[in-house]
């Protein structure tokens, strides 16, 4: 098993960490990124890691492994391939929200492990949850490579959530963020360009 020290050094290693200042998914702004997608870009790394992930859930006789899109979705591919299961992806629905969709569905009382690449709030997996429950499985936890909140969104899910790597990151509000008054240029990571401070990302 790798601990918290490894797995930095890892995630530090492959350029996953960037010093900023970024809008990130929900809206907050923050002076650091963890951009896992340069875990994901190599398959052994990305091999590695879940085998970390499946090592607290090899006993429980998972039935399935649902995951948000995207990058939560590849990790599950990759959890559900080790556990010998089959692959759930939960994608953003029309009217807001999640959903499954393309014919996947979930059995009442099946044993479901959640997999998620980075959490901050929560909302994406209460979102993934919420979307799972309407088939009445047991969602038997949650596991994610990254709590960016140190452990309080985790403690705020309804389910146990077990990352394998926590960090406590600075993020702030768009009207109270110290980068935006200092006139740092906003970034809003996946996009092609940079945003003036305070300004409205796409």
């Amino acid at each position: 098993m790798m601990d918290e020290t490894e797995l930095l050094a890892l995630f530090e290693r492959l350029g996953v960490v960037s010093k900023g200042h970024f809008v990130l998914t929900s809206g907050r702004h923050s002076d650091e990124y963890w951009e896992k997608f340069r875990l994901l870009e190599w398959p052994r790394v990305t091999e590695r890691l879940c085998a970390e992930m499946v090592a607290h859930y090899a006993l429980e006789e998972i039935e399935a492994v649902a995951g948000p899109t995207t990058g939560g979705a590849l990790l599950a591919q990759e959890v559900a391939r080790q556990l010998g299961t089959r692959c759930l992806v939960v994608e953003p629905a029309t009217g807001g929200g999640r959903e499954l969709r393309r014919g996947f569905s979930l059995r009442q009382g099946e044993r479901v492990l959640v997999v998620d690449d980075v959490l901050t709030t929560g909302l994406s997996l209460q979102e993934t949850l919420q979307a799972l429950l309407v088939y009445e499985p047991t969602v038997v936890g949650i596991a994610v490579l990254l709590d960016r909140s140190g452990g309080v969104a985790a403690k705020q899910l309804p389910v146990p959530c077990q990352a394998l790597l926590t960090v406590t990151a600075r993020t702030y509000e768009p009207g109270a963020c110290p980068l935006c008054a200092q006139g740092l240029p906003l970034t809003k990571p996946g996009s092609r360009g940079l945003h003036a401070p305070g300004g409205r990302s796409s």
